[in-house]
């Protein structure tokens, strides 16, 4: 299992730096890098998360940036174990993760559920089989509403959200689901909004052909065989191999020392957002 990385990290900087395409941008939108459960592991530019098979709790996870009522979160089911009853618990919450002590509760419902501020419901076994989408919002109204791909008939699952404060997405990995991607988010209105990065690869085509043409300059900046993606909750989105060590200026931390050489060198864009980037 992926070791938990010690240090805390501010709402600032994993949501409020903010990179922002436009005035249309919803902003970047992934799993708190830190405030995950014990089973957990990051991957995928924190924008998936897989739980341990051998348990069925110890699976929670938070968005790294507040969300808004009517902005539908969506992800997709990308693992299951049939071994174990129940599935995902999905929610929202005002306590911010970055305020949060470690280790988190073992499970989203009772454990956070009956402590003020937290709201959460299961989700039907049959709305996540591996390879379902799923998209859940908070209303206006206060009402947490589920749809998935399959059906286009919204099922709510509870009331009473307070709205009045910033609230977090909470999703429980639970049960039978193991694994999940965040792929987005969406709000509708007279101008359709989307968070950033939309959901895409995480690499193009141009980017895949052009990086093999890059020079090793392997043994720069400090990388070395301790930075391997077994130590870590997150790997470099390039060579998918070390660390993601190295923030950028739009505030992704999605490369490690050697490919952010190589990166700023080729390209000078963020591989995940495009941002130009800028020295600190």
């Amino acid at each position: 299992l992926c070791k938990q990385n010690s240090t805390r990290i501010t709402d600032n900087v994993t949501s409020q730096v903010s990179h922002r395409c436009g005035w249309s941008c919803l902003g970047p939108l992934t799993f708190h890098p830190q405030t995950v459960g014990d089973k957990v592991c990051l991957s995928h530019g924190h924008r998936r998360a897989e739980r341990s098979k051998h348990t069925f709790r110890n699976g929670l996870v938070f968005s790294s940036r507040t969300v808004k009522p009517q902005e539908r979160l969506r992800l997709r089911v990308e693992k299951d174990v049939l071994n174990w009853e129940g599935s995902l618990r999905l929610g929202f919450t005002n306590v911010s993760p970055s305020g949060r002590i470690l280790p988190l509760p073992s499970v989203a419902i009772p454990d956070l559920t009956e402590t003020p501020g937290h709201w959460a419901a299961a989700v039907p076994e049959s709305f996540c089989p591996a390879g379902s989408e799923l998209e859940f919002w908070v209303c206006s109204s206060g009402n947490i509403n589920v749809t998935n791909d399959q059906s286009e008939t919204e099922k709510m699952l509870l009331t009473g959200v307070d709205l009045s404060r910033p609230l977090w997405a909470m999703i429980d990995i639970y049960g039978q689901a193991c694994s999940i991607s965040l792929l987005g988010s969406e709000k509708q209105g007279l101008i359709c909004r989307r968070s950033c990065p939309a959901p895409e690869p995480l690499l193009s085509h141009d980017w895949d052909n052009q990086l093999s043409l890059i020079p090793d300059v392997s043994g720069l900046n400090g990388d070395s065989d301790e930075d391997t993606v077994e130590d870590v909750t997150n790997h470099c989105v390039v060579c998918m191999m070390k660390a993601a060590r190295v923030t950028l200026s739009c505030g992704h931390r999605c490369l490690c020392w050697k490919c952010s050489t190589k990166v700023s060198q080729q390209f000078g864009t963020c591989p995940l957002c495009r941002q130009e980037i800028r020295a600190s």
